[in-house]
C-alpha cells in the first residue's frame, strides 16, 4: 500500500471517528439534559435545587468518551436542563459538570474500573463545592451553607449508584468495544 493510500485511510478513519465522537457527545448532552431536568428530577431544599440522576450520563460520558467531548456533553446537557428548570444556575452548572469530568479515564476497556470508581469520589466534591460557592457567589449569603452540608452528598451519592448500576451492565454487553 503506497504511503498516499495509508494516509487518506487515516484521514477518514480519524474523521470517521471524530463523527463518531461528535455524535455520540451530542447524544449524550441530551440523555443529560432529558434525565436532570424530567426523569427523577425531585425539588429539595431553597434556590431551586433538586436532585437528579443526569450526572450518572455525565460519568458514563466521561468513562466512555474522550475528555473534551465529555465535557462539552456534561456542560451543554447540564446547562440546558437548569435552563429548562432553574436558568439562574446555568452559567455554574455548565462549568461545574464540565469539571466532574475531569477525574475520569475513558482510556481502560471497561467503564467500571477502579479508577473511575475513585472518580466518583473526587467528581461527587467537585459538585459538592462547586453548587456551594456557586450558592454563595448568586445569592451574597453563606447562610445557606449549613442546610447544604447536610443534604449536598445526596446528588452525587445518588448518581455514583446509578452510574455504578449502570456501567456494570454496558461493561457486560462489551458496550465500548462495540460503540467504537
Amino acid at each position: 500500500m503506497s504511503s498516499t493510500t495509508q494516509t487518506k485511510n487515516n484521514t477518514h478513519t480519524f474523521s470517521h471517528q471524530k463523527i463518531l465522537y461528535l455524535t455520540a457527545s451530542a447524544l449524550f448532552a441530551a440523555l443529560i439534559c432529558i434525565t436532570t431536568a424530567f426523569l427523577f428530577h425531585i425539588p429539595v431544599g431553597s434556590n431551586n435545587g433538586y436532585i437528579h440522576v443526569g450526572d450518572a450520563i455525565i460519568y458514563l460520558a466521561a468513562s466512555i468518551l474522550p475528555a473534551p467531548y465529555a465535557m462539552i456533553a456534561g456542560g451543554i446537557g447540564g446547562a440546558m436542563a437548569d435552563l429548562l428548570t432553574a436558568p439562574v444556575w446555568a452559567p455554574a452548572t455548565f462549568i461545574i459538570k464540565m469539571l466532574n469530568v475531569l477525574p475520569f479515564t475513558w482510556k481502560k476497556e471497561k467503564i467500571i474500573c477502579t479508577h473511575n470508581v475513585i472518580a466518583l469520589f473526587i467528581s461527587g466534591i467537585i459538585t459538592f463545592v462547586g453548587y456551594i460557592l456557586a450558592e454563595g457567589i448568586l445569592f451574597g449569603s453563606w447562610a445557606t451553607l449549613l442546610p447544604a452540608l447536610l443534604s449536598g452528598w445526596i446528588q452525587p451519592l445518588g448518581s455514583a449508584i446509578v452510574f455504578l448500576i449502570l456501567g456494570t451492565a454496558l461493561d457486560r454487553m462489551s458496550f465500548k468495544k462495540r460503540l467504537f
